[in-house]
């Protein structure tokens, strides 16, 4: 019997806890993706990867209607950019000590807490020429 429980407070449901490991997936692929071609294509790679971040960040927040959509994505992007950073045991490592990864790593920070935060997600207005579409 459902008893109206929103939130935290709602009982775990398997297809949302199957959406939010998707997008912390999703999250990952960004966060990968977005080191590779951040440093390859400077400033437009740098652009286009804080911008497909972003998309992914807002993304889960508008598919799920909660913070945490955004949050599972932001985990992701995060814990693929953090291990990225790391350097080997042979001195190799993905991102160089450049204003472009810094920017990357910030921007992308900066673009999951704004799209975690956003107050409410916007809904469709109905048509008003059309009553009842």
């Amino acid at each position: 019997m459902n008893q109206g429980y929103t939130g935290m407070a709602a009982p775990p449901n398997p297809r949302r806890i199957a959406a939010y490991f998707g997008l912390a997936v999703l999250g990952a692929l960004t966060g990968l993706a977005g080191a590779l071609v951040q440093a390859g294509w400077f400033p437009g790679g740098l652009v286009l990867a804080l911008l497909g971040a972003a998309a992914v960040f807002y993304g889960g927040r508008v598919a799920t209607g909660t913070a945490i959509g955004a949050g599972a994505a932001a985990v992701g992007w995060l814990v693929a950019v953090i291990l990225l950073t790391a350097t080997r045991p042979e001195g190799d490592f993905v991102f160089g000590a450049g204003t472009g990864s810094y920017v990357f790593l910030l921007g992308g920070m900066a673009a999951a807490v704004i799209c975690a935060t956003v107050r409410k997600v916007p809904r469709p207005e109905p048509d008003s020429a059309r009553p009842g579409k």
